[in-house]
């Protein structure tokens, strides 16, 4: 499972990329970066809640946009079950199926919800940094 964030360059004359010269890569060419901003394993509630509230209910493992709302929905969902363990059931349930990992509300549950607060929390303090560029945040799971 994963959350990129994409930015489109609007100027891709301005970008210098000395280190990638030896790849090939010339900056003029590059016309948008790639960021892994998080990979879970296993994480099936969190996976679970992209499937309800980004994928209207698709579980198949295509590209989804993610809006700046649904990353300040997850957040605080995450900060809600972290500050009330016995809302987790109700707020951010487990799935189980395929791979998909334990279905306990155990250490690794929350685990998981630990590190989705803190990608959530980089995504929201940088959201407002993004200038002049465009930006996509896309989720996708892999089975």
């Amino acid at each position: 499972m994963y959350l990129f964030r994409i930015t489109h360059l609007r100027l891709p004359n301005s970008v210098s990329v000395k280190e990638l010269n030896s790849a090939h890569i010339k900056g003029e060419r590059i016309t948008r970066v790639v960021e892994e901003m998080s990979y879970w394993r296993k994480a099936n509630h969190i996976h679970n809640w992209f499937v309800k509230n980004v994928q209207d209910g698709e579980d198949d493992c295509n590209e989804y946009y993610v809006t700046n709302d649904h990353i300040k929905e997850l957040n605080e969902v995450c900060k809600k079950v972290l500050d009330d363990n016995s809302l987790a059931k109700e707020l951010l349930p487990t799935s189980s199926g395929f791979f998909f990992g334990g279905v306990e509300y155990d250490k690794y549950y929350f685990h998981w919800v630990s590190h989705t607060l803190e990608v959530t929390n980089t995504l929201l303090e940088e959201m407002g940094n993004y200038n002049s560029f465009s930006v996509d945040i896309v989720y996708q799971s892999s089975w």
